[in-house]
């Protein structure tokens, strides 16, 4: 289940108050707990997966979660597998953990690990998100964010597209909060 560290150190648990929190953003976070898991434990234990593997894990998850490809217009979907040996791995940090937009909406839906998001709100304060298995989180186009593998580098989600350069990041140059980047 996720957790919200706010910039003035509250640490916010209750999805309830997650959600309020981050509505004035438009995003939406969302726990799911389908069962699908089940039918694919080990594959999402294991840190290489094949194509074929891949494949099946999207297939068995569109068919449990259709609605959200219809409701949202997502064309296709993939599968991220982070993991320590990921050969892109310190490209993908590199890229993403710096704040920044995109042009189309950033959907995923996290089947294993966890990954944090940092988010702007309106009012230039910084909010930190953990997301974690069964989390369905959607950040809207142009929301001001960065993300991140936690330590444990275990993160496997499937991501939804519905233009082909949607995900590319466009650099803002905000800085972290220093009142986020405080050791806890």
């Amino acid at each position: 289940m996720a957790t919200l560290l706010l910039d003035d150190g509250k640490i916010e648990s209750d999805l309830g108050e997650i959600v309020r929190e981050l509505a004035p953003l438009g995003i939406q976070l969302r726990h799911y707990d389908p069962g699908t898991s089940l039918l694919f434990a080990n594959l999402l234990d294991q840190d290489v997966v094949t194509e074929s593997e891949k494949h099946y894990i999207v297939e068995l998850h569109n068919s449990v979660f259709e609605f959200l490809q219809q409701e949202n217009g997502f064309l296709w979907c993939d599968l991220l597998n982070v993991h320590p040996g990921s050969a892109n791995l310190h490209q993908l940090i590199v890229t993403y953990s710096r704040y920044h937009t995109h042009t189309a909406a950033e959907p995923l839906y996290v089947l294993a690990g966890e990954m944090i998001y940092g988010f702007v709100r309106p009012d230039g304060s910084q909010v930190q998100l953990l997301v974690e298995t069964q989390d369905y989180l959607c950040i809207p186009a142009g929301i001001e964010h960065w993300c991140s593998p936690t330590a444990s580098l275990h993160f496997k989600a499937v991501r939804y597209f519905a233009i082909a350069d949607g995900w590319v990041p466009n650099y803002t140059g905000t800085q972290l909060s220093d009142s986020l980047n405080k050791p806890r």
